[in-house]
């Protein structure tokens, strides 16, 4: 319980800086950078830094959790954002990209604890607001785990939120 309020701590602390530094943001349907939160089956905070216009890296810190479980993962996602031709709205753009992470796990039931290591790949839809200095990217991160239990898995849907400058 007390990792969840310092968690929220965080989230709370970052949010509110980057909404004062998002408040002086141009109103553009593009963006630099942005800083939020990712929601899903692991929460956490993410940060997303474009090289060029169409390339980005997004630094993700997850948290997830249940009764037996408890991971802490850092994510590095190299993305690749690509217009959508069919529709036209403005800020709208999806993209593809792929990255790792490294953290901890600790099985509760047993105190079992060490290294988490996976191969992350995303696809996703990301959505400047252009009248504000807000971002929403809606994806999918299939992940192949290689500790603490091998395995791919598929359940990794998240909606992220972010302030941007």
């Amino acid at each position: 319980m007390e990792r969840n309020r310092i968690a929220a701590f965080i989230v709370v602390f970052f949010v509110g800086i980057v909404a004062w530094q998002g408040a002086v943001a141009q109103e553009s349907s593009t963006y630099t950078r942005g800083i939020g939160g990712r929601f899903g089956v692991a929460n956490g905070i993410t940060y997303k830094h474009f090289i060029n216009d169409n390339h980005a890296i997004d630094g993700i810190l997850n948290f997830q959790g249940n009764r037996s479980f408890t991971i802490v993962k850092l994510l590095g996602l190299y993305e690749i954002h690509q217009p959508i031709n069919f529709v036209d709205v403005e800020g709208l753009r999806w993209y593809y990209g792929f990255g790792g992470g490294l953290g901890s796990y600790r099985y509760k039931d047993t105190d079992e604890s060490g290294m988490a290591w996976s191969f992350d790949g995303a696809i996703g839809l990301d959505y400047k607001i252009p009248a504000a200095p807000i971002n929403l990217s809606l994806d999918w991160k299939p992940t192949m785990e290689l500790t603490p239990e091998s395995g791919v898995r598929f359940d990794g849907i998240g909606l992220s939120i972010r302030f941007v400058f």
